[in-house]
């Protein structure tokens, strides 16, 4: 899918990584439709890139129907919005349990299946999640977001399934722990066991790519990272040991008292 002079609505714009998409995007040429719920925060991106914004709150049903509406034609869709939400289950309220669920995979899955109506009419478009090493292997203190995230990852990789042969693609571009940028970086917090941390720029490339290579899956860490992901999701019970030999409690227990708020 060629991403000049395409319609691009991207979800997530004010979160670290989804400026950065934002900027490449626009570098590229794409037709871009920003959306977040802080007019405040998604203003100044949008005047800085000349791009059209929908103030949305993607926790609420009537909003994310709303927004399709409003970004009608869009031909590529980046769904980046996510809640880190961390921490055990025992401490979220089930408002907050709907919440994760609401943002995370629900408001994908929904936007999904509205913009791509068009999308195969036109048979052309692509659609891209962006996910997270969570969702192909379980951690402590993440139940919420790896349940999304493992959701989210499903549902991409049937949803491809489902629209082949239309002339829509889908994808998941999946990041480990990224720096300077986004939930992770935002923490202050140093990565579990020490496992090394890749740039902004990787992932935002492995999103471009994606779309225009239409690839099924890109996983963007470093390579140590992807083989330990790839043995828990095998593994799982041998994955806990090693975390827990590794230290990784105590780097999430900063991790999710950084993220509490956020929930």
């Amino acid at each position: 899918m060629h991403i000049a002079g395409a319609t691009v609505l991207l979800t997530g714009v004010t979160g670290g990584i989804g400026g950065a998409l934002a900027a490449e995007l626009s570098a590229r040429g794409a037709d871009l439709i920003l959306t977040g719920r802080r007019r405040e925060a998604l203003d100044p991106i949008a005047a800085r890139l000349g791009a059209r914004t929908i103030l949305a709150d993607l926790a609420d049903p009537g909003d994310v129907l709303r927004l399709a509406s409003e970004a009608a034609g869009t031909q590529i869709l980046i769904a980046n919005a996510a809640l880190p939400s961390s921490g055990d289950v025992l401490d979220y309220t089930p408002e907050q349990i709907d919440r994760a669920i609401s943002v995370n995979l629900r408001a994908p899955a929904v936007l999904a299946r509205l913009l791509a109506e068009d999308m195969v009419t036109a048979k052309q478009g692509h659609i891209c999640f962006v996910g997270s090493l969570s969702g192909i292997a379980a951690t402590k203190s993440s139940s919420m977001y790896t349940a999304t995230k493992f959701g989210l990852r499903g549902f991409s990789l049937s949803f491809r399934q489902d629209l082949h042969g239309t002339g829509v693609g889908v994808s998941i571009v999946q990041p480990g722990f990224v720096r300077e940028l986004g939930m992770f970086a935002n923490t202050g917090s140093p990565t579990p066991g020490g496992v090394r941390t890749v740039a902004p720029e990787r992932v935002v490339k492995g999103v471009m790519r994606a779309i225009e290579r239409d690839v099924a899956e890109i996983n963007v860490a470093p390579f140590e990272l992807r083989l330990l992901t790839k043995i828990a999701s095998h593994f799982p019970g041998f994955s806990e040991r090693v975390q827990r030999l590794a230290g990784a409690e105590q780097t999430m227990d900063v991790i999710v008292a950084a993220q509490r708020s956020s929930r």
